[in-house]
Parts: C-alpha cells; sequence; structure tokens
C-alpha cells in the first residue's frame, strides 16, 4: 500500500512539471522539457556529443550566465515524456526501456532522427527483428523502408507473404509507405503467384489449353478437374503468397483436389493425375519463387564523376 501511495506521488508530481527521477541530477547543465511537462536534467556535454542537432545548436553564440547557482534555462520539445526517457537512457548509458511494441520504438525512432541521433537508432535496428515485432512483418517492412534497413526490409518482405496486402486492416500501414517500397513489395507477391501460375502449364503438367488424350488408351480426355484445381492454387496463392497451405491442407483436403486425383479416364478408367508426383513438383515450384524484394536502391543517387579528357 505504502508503495502504491509513493509511485502515485511520483507520478503526480511528474504531471506537475517536476524532474523525472532518473535524470535529476544536480550535476546536470540542460534542462528538457517534454510536451507532457515532465523534466529532465542533462548534462550539455552528452547531448553534444551524441546528437548532431544539439551540438549544432551549442556551435551558437550562448548567453553567459553571471552566475553559477543560476538555474539552467529549460528547452521545451515536443516529444513526450516516455519517448524521451527512453532516447535520453540509450544516449546516456542507462539500462534501455522494454522495445517490444511498435508504439514505443517509432516515436522513438522519430525524435532520435530529428535530434540526428545515431546511436538510439542502431539500438532500435538490433532489437527490431525480435520475435515480438516480427509479428507484425508489414509495419517492420515500413520501419525499414523509411530508414533504409536493407536487410531487415528484406527479411520483413519475405514474412509479408503470410498477409493478403489487399485485406482493409493493412491499408492504413501500406499508405505510410514510400511509392517503391510499396510497389516491390507488390511485385513480390505478384511474381510469385504469376510464376507458379505459368509453371502449372509447363511438363509435367497437363495442358489443359486444347483437345489431349489418355496416355494409355488414347482417347480424348477433358482435364476440366486439373484447370479447376489450378485455379483454386492461384486464389490461394493470391490470399497467401507463402504458399504454405497450399500443399499442406490444400491439395489433400480441397474438394476441387479430391475430385482432380479421383478423375479417371471414362474409357479405360485410368487414374489421369500421379497424385504423388504432382504434389511434389507442385511444393517444388513454390519452393523455387522469390522470397524477397530486390535489394533497396541508395538512399542518394551515385555521384556522377567527370569523364578524363580524351588525348
Amino acid at each position: 500500500m505504502q508503495a502504491e501511495q509513493e509511485d502515485h506521488k511520483a507520478d503526480l508530481e511528474l504531471s506537475n512539471g517536476g524532474f523525472h527521477p532518473l535524470f535529476s541530477s544536480q550535476d546536470g547543465d540542460v534542462v528538457l522539457g517534454s510536451k507532457d511537462r515532465v523534466l529532465f536534467r542533462v548534462h550539455s556535454y552528452t547531448l553534444k556529443t551524441t546528437s548532431g542537432w544539439f551540438r549544432a545548436m551549442y556551435s551558437l553564440p550562448q548567453l553567459s550566465a553571471t552566475g553559477s547557482d543560476i538555474p539552467p534555462e529549460t528547452i521545451y520539445v515536443d516529444e513526450d515524456a516516455a519517448t524521451l526517457e527512453g532516447l535520453l537512457r540509450m544516449v546516456c548509458g542507462l539500462p534501455i526501456p522494454r522495445l517490444d511494441s511498435y508504439d514505443i520504438i517509432e516515436p522513438i525512432l522519430h525524435a532520435a532522427e530529428k535530434y540526428d541521433m545515431p546511436g538510439p537508432m542502431s539500438i532500435v535496428r538490433a532489437l527490431v527483428t525480435a520475435p515480438p515485432l516480427l509479428s507484425d512483418p508489414l509495419r517492420l517492412y515500413a520501419i525499414a523502408c523509411r530508414y533504409g534497413w536493407q536487410d531487415e526490409a528484406m527479411m520483413a518482405s519475405r514474412y509479408t507473404l503470410t498477409l493478403n496486402l489487399h485485406a482493409p486492416e493493412h491499408r492504413p500501414t501500406l499508405q505510410k509507405l514510400g511509392t517503391d517500397a510499396l510497389l516491390n513489395l507488390f511485385q513480390l507477391h505478384h511474381t510469385r503467384r504469376e510464376t507458379l501460375r505459368r509453371r502449372l502449364d509447363d511438363p509435367p503438367f497437363v495442358n489443359d489449353s486444347g483437345d489431349t488424350s489418355c496416355s494409355n488408351c488414347g482417347s480424348l480426355v477433358d482435364y476440366h478437374t486439373w484447370r479447376e484445381l489450378k485455379y483454386v492454387i492461384i486464389m490461394e496463392m493470391d490470399g497467401r503468397p507463402l504458399g504454405d497451405t497450399v500443399c499442406n491442407p490444400g491439395l489433400l483436403e480441397w474438394p476441387a483436389a479430391r475430385a482432380c486425383w479421383n478423375a479417371k479416364c471414362i474409357n479405360c478408367d485410368r487414374v489421369l493425375y500421379d497424385k504423388t508426383l504432382t504434389m511434389r513438383v507442385i511444393r517444388e515450384c513454390i519452393e523455387q519463387l522469390p522470397t524477397t524484394i530486390d535489394p533497396l536502391p541508395p538512399p542518394y543517387p551515385s555521384p556522377i564523376l567527370p569523364r578524363a579528357a580524351s588525348d
């Protein structure tokens, strides 16, 4: 009960413009104020050595204090207390907060970008592929593309293959992507589907586009069951481009698959399709499909070097 009262008292002090307990040392010569009125006392040397923004600010002429007992002026920033705390923990060498939510890391990344702090950005980048964050690969992809993290963007694009990008719940995240990042992701999903579609028309699969004959008796055969199964496979790839559900349970349980495996020649009663071979080749085709976007282009165009004068 006493601990709860002390926590409530501390929260009340912070909400009334008090100092954050981790950043209240009198040794600090700079006071930063969050937008929710929490104060952080830090050393200007720390800010100058870890932030290009503060380094540039302190390179400008500063008003000199006439006495050592004059309190430093408070610099109010746009970030809230939680974001500012996480940022300052990283640059001050304190234990970092739990970075297991995009609602935590995105404000920190925005602040680190704003204040030109590569240290916090590198910490977040090292932890951004942890399992809690991989559960939302589309959001991870958006962050990686925004900050030019090529390896993370390619890995995230692979994890998005379990998603249907046309689902309405993904629209807000997709709207945050740049044009190139958006097109690259849609191209990956589209390429997997269309490549498999074309491959299913090549040997050893049967060609259902014209008249074909039974390999056993030579009579004409209508391969409509294979044509219907191909359609179901492509629709499954459209909704889940990873293709892991095509072979199992798809080719084992879909009504179109069962109809295909049970199809027989009406003349000689021979089974038209080799189920084992067909499933194996389809699985191999899916495994050979591209799994990531192409490498990201450099953030800036390469400089054009002057050509040497010809003799």
